[in-house]
């Protein structure tokens, strides 16, 4: 199945191979999703079929819009497909662009918008085995650290999210859920 994009050619947003636009590094759309619970982030390890990045630990999840897809269903979307998880209200939080290298000559250029939802502690996790082959909960500190200490078992994006725009995508929120 041919999985069409929307990627940035001569800059003109265009629909473009999946594979092909991350080949020729083209800036294209992205969405990308946190859910976290209390001071815990969901975590997904992206299946071996994947590919690129098989096997990394990432964001709760991420994919790219459909051409004329908004970002808000598309994350609500996904997060089904990938995780079965519903019913999870997402707020949009930071707009941001970030290129990496993710291996085999591939190349993330992605013009991202990112989500973040707030999960009750009865939320059910159903994931796609052909798209993740674990997930887990886990404490916002204890992510950070884990990642300084270990940076290869993560996903190129998610290093940059935390690295870079952390403040932004959950600020405040783990703050106060820290206090409660």
């Amino acid at each position: 199945m041919t999985i069409m994009i929307p990627a940035w050619v001569d800059g003109a947003l265009t629909p473009v191979e999946k594979l092909e636009a991350h080949q020729r590094g083209l800036k294209h759309k992205a969405v990308s999703v946190f859910v976290v619970r209390g001071t815990e982030v969901l975590l997904q390890q992206r299946a071996m079929g994947k590919y690129h990045t098989p096997g990394l630990w990432a964001n709760t999840c991420c994919t790219h819009p459909e051409w004329d897809e908004a970002p808000s269903v598309c994350a609500a979307r996904r997060l089904n497909e990938e995780l079965g998880v519903t019913g999870v209200p997402l707020e949009h939080r930071h707009h941001l662009e970030y290129r990496a290298d993710v291996g085999d000559g591939l190349i993330e250029h992605e013009v991202v918008e990112v989500y973040l939802g707030h999960a009750r502690g009865d939320l059910r996790v159903a994931p796609n085995p052909d798209e993740v082959m674990a997930y887990e909960w886990v404490d916002y500190h204890d992510l950070m650290a884990t990642v300084a200490r270990h940076p290869d078992r993560f996903t190129p994006w998610l290093r940059i999210y935390l690295a870079d725009h952390a403040d932004t995508i959950f600020g405040a929120d783990l703050a106060q859920a820290a206090r409660v």
